[in-house]
């Protein structure tokens, strides 16, 4: 039953988040509720999908885990290691800088990077599915960046060299906090350690 609940916050959560993408659909969105009440729909559609998906996969790991492949000890490490730029190219994406001039896109990368690199290190089926929906949208939505006609959002000014020394300062104690407490506390793995 998790696995299910998980995949229906999936298409909820990916399924809005795609919405994005297709330009003509989302503005006739916008028009029949306008702005502020695409905004609360977009919000409101995002939080349930991300709910049911943290719900179902928690029910999942609990009741239902299903083993596809055993991953190597190594690459859990190998994980733990891509997580650092993973975060901070998504802090990246809201303090743009070089980092952000360069990979144009660094929070689909960082979404990228978090995906593969939990893939590396999980080999059940629902963490198959969950990080695969993740990483084939991320993948997605860059490619269809490349055919739309804006870029969707207002600009966020780009700064200097500082932006990306800060976002690597954020990123950094994001991460630790990620690793410490959060993924320990809320996921109930720990990342460093046995």
């Amino acid at each position: 039953m998790g696995l299910l609940v998980m995949i229906l916050g999936l298409i909820l959560f990916l399924g809005v988040h795609t919405l994005t993408t297709q330009r003509d659909l989302r503005a006739r969105f916008v028009t029949s509720m306008g702005e502020g009440g695409y905004k609360i729909f977009y919000a409101l559609v995002s939080l349930a999908g991300l709910a049911l998906i943290a719900w179902g996969f928690a029910e999942y790991r609990a009741t239902g885990w299903i083993d596809v492949w055993n991953p190597p000890k190594a690459f859990k490490h190998i994980t733990v290691a891509l997580m650092l730029p993973a975060v901070i190219l998504v802090v990246a994406s809201y303090l743009r800088g070089r980092i952000y001039t360069t990979l144009k896109h660094p929070m689909l990368a960082g979404v990228k990077l978090w995906a593969a690199a939990h893939l590396l290190a999980n080999g059940d089926l629902g963490s198959i599915i969950l990080f695969g929906s993740f990483l084939a949208w991320a993948v997605f939505d860059r490619i269809s960046l490349k055919h739309r006609p804006d870029a969707g959002a207002p600009p966020i000014p780009v700064g200097g060299p500082a932006n990306d020394l800060i976002a690597i300062a954020v990123g950094v104690v994001a991460y630790l906090a990620l690793a410490f407490a959060f993924h320990p506390v809320v996921i109930g793995v720990p990342v460093f350690g046995v």
